[in-house]
């Protein structure tokens, strides 16, 4: 049986060369090397997850509204793309200019109490 993932090739890729991760892993070796096998010549090149274009957003909308589905859902993806052309800018999605928004330059060099008749605690 090949692997269905590149995550599932590279773990039976593991119990099949290593008896030691085989047992902790609970899997026989055999069942390894069979994955192995099978997968000779395949290639697990798919990256993570895309991020949608405004083009697919569009098609989307388009079939929903033909569709007929719910308001809820059509407002879900207009708000989707809006967010989009926020985050394309490099800014961040809110449009705040600082990430936490009391930013000060020099915020984390620490200041000395001073006791007001000049004694010690």
């Amino acid at each position: 049986m090949p692997s269905t993932s590149g995550k599932q090739h590279r773990f039976m890729a593991a119990v099949a060369n290593n008896p030691k991760f085989a047992k902790k892993a609970g899997v026989p070796q055999s069942v390894g090397e069979e994955f192995i096998k099978a997968d000779k010549g395949r290639k697990f090149s798919e990256g993570g997850d895309m991020k949608e274009s405004k083009k697919m957003i569009g098609k989307e909308l388009a079939f929903m509204k033909a569709k007929a589905a719910p308001k809820a859902m059509i407002k879900h993806e207009k708000a989707e793309m809006k967010g989009m052309k926020k985050m394309a800018s490099g800014g961040l999605a809110a449009g705040h200019k600082a990430a936490d928004g009391i930013a000060k330059k020099g915020k984390t060099r620490g200041m000395q109490v001073k006791m007001a008749n000049g004694g010690k605690c």
